[in-house]
């Protein structure tokens, strides 16, 4: 058993984090940035919760780049191969549970 204090959570990079699990080949891991990640494609699925602070959001859906402003609480879910990136307006936290090796 674990409690972690998220909004406690800092990194010495962006995009900095710590495992919480790994259930059967799906990680969970919470992370902290200050600065946006880059456009990639997860290989599977992914869930992305922003704990604290908030995550400009933006996903190619048929060509077109859409963009969404996600809030604290917000969970954003991207399918196998959407391509999509996120940057932080300011400080965030974010939960992000994915296939284990997924970038």
């Amino acid at each position: 058993m674990e409690i972690i204090r998220s909004k406690k959570f800092t990194a010495s990079l962006p995009w900095g984090s710590i495992k919480i699990a790994n259930m059967n080949g799906i990680t969970t891991k919470l992370h902290w940035t200050n600065e946006p990640y880059r456009w990639h494609v997860n290989e599977g699925q992914e869930v992305f919760a922003v704990l604290d602070g908030m995550v400009e959001m933006q996903y190619m859906k048929n060509g077109i780049v859409h963009t969404s402003l996600l809030n604290q609480g917000d969970v954003f879910y991207a399918d196998e191969g959407t391509e999509h990136v996120a940057s932080p307006v300011g400080e965030a936290r974010i939960l992000v549970i994915e296939s284990e090796g997924s970038i």
